[in-house]
């Protein structure tokens, strides 16, 4: 089709759109140009716009290291990951739901830690914090040899992988739930923290005049075979930032009750006071079990 005039763009692509084989690749694609050409009419997008627009696209890909995705950092800040989780889980968005968002810092391989271990690898000052949870399914019933992997930034708000000072897969660690479906072990009361702001995501912050801060959480990865792989993170209701977070990942479901202990330990004398506790139920739903790509090495 010879273009005329701008009226003339949109039909020729989505036409042309028609021609992939894929019936749902078609289906996505002649809705994101539906929906781009849609866009750049609606905020009549200029040329030096877009050349900045593509710059900026082009900057996010080459942030991308073993350590680091400002992509997923990106998705989050714009509410678009948590809206895929939502919009896919709890009966279609319809019911509450256990999982949430990935985030950028999961890693594979994490150790293998019997139940009631700890993992607290390196010298990492912090209030203890004891984890004692369940796996059901969506009638309550327990489900025993789940794969559990666990992993929360430390009481400064870094992970692991972002700080030299901590050890290799410290606060990260797998667990196998038993009968019951439990599984527990012990770690450091983490904090809130900030994103990474010196990339684009902290631009596009700065611009709105928003903060950068993440409400305290423990991430959760889920897998047993026959259920969907349930991606988790229980927030401390307690927090400062626990309705403005950052990301948009906080849901009613997700809030966790981190029960603040002054009293010496029942079972271990030798824990320092104040201490944390939080008892947590994870739900699965069934489905195929796929681990998702690891967003850092």
């Amino acid at each position: 089709m010879l273009i005329r005039g701008h009226h003339d763009v949109t039909p020729a692509v989505l036409e042309v759109m028609q021609r992939t084989r894929d019936l749902r690749m078609r289906e996505i694609m002649t809705s994101l140009v539906t929906h781009l050409h849609g866009f750049v009419r609606d905020v009549r997008l200029t040329e030096a716009e877009f050349r900045e627009a593509t710059a900026v696209l082009n900057e996010i890909g080459a942030l991308a290291s073993d350590t680091h995705n400002e992509f997923v950092l990106m998705a989050g800040s714009l509410g678009i990951s948590s809206l895929v989780c939502l919009l896919n889980n709890g009966d279609g968005g319809n019911t509450e739901t256990s999982q949430s968002l990935l985030g950028p810092f999961w890693r594979l391989n994490a150790p293998h830690v019997a139940n009631g271990g700890t993992i607290v690898r390196s010298d990492t000052p912090g209030e203890p914090l004891f984890v004692t949870a369940r796996v059901v399914d969506g009638s309550g019933q327990p489900i025993q040899g789940a794969e559990v992997d666990v992993w929360h930034a430390s009481p400064v708000g870094l992970y692991e992988n972002q700080d030299p000072e901590q050890a290799e897969m410290n606060l990260r660690g797998k667990f196998t739930t038993d009968a019951d479906g439990r599984f527990w072990f012990s770690s450091v009361m983490m904090v809130g923290y900030p994103i990474p702001t010196n990339c684009v995501v902290g631009r596009l912050l700065e611009a709105q005049g928003r903060h950068p801060m993440r409400p305290a959480h423990l991430h959760a990865l889920i897998f047993k075979p026959g259920f969907k792989v349930l991606i988790s993170q229980v927030y401390d209701a307690n927090d400062p930032h626990i309705d403005s977070d950052v990301q948009f990942g906080v849901t009613k479901a997700l809030l966790g009750d981190f029960v603040r202990h002054d009293e010496p330990h029942p079972a271990d004398g030798t824990v320092a006071s104040p201490w944390y506790a939080l008892d947590y139920t994870y739900v699965m739903e069934p489905g195929e079990a796929v681990l998702p790509r690891p967003p850092i090495k």
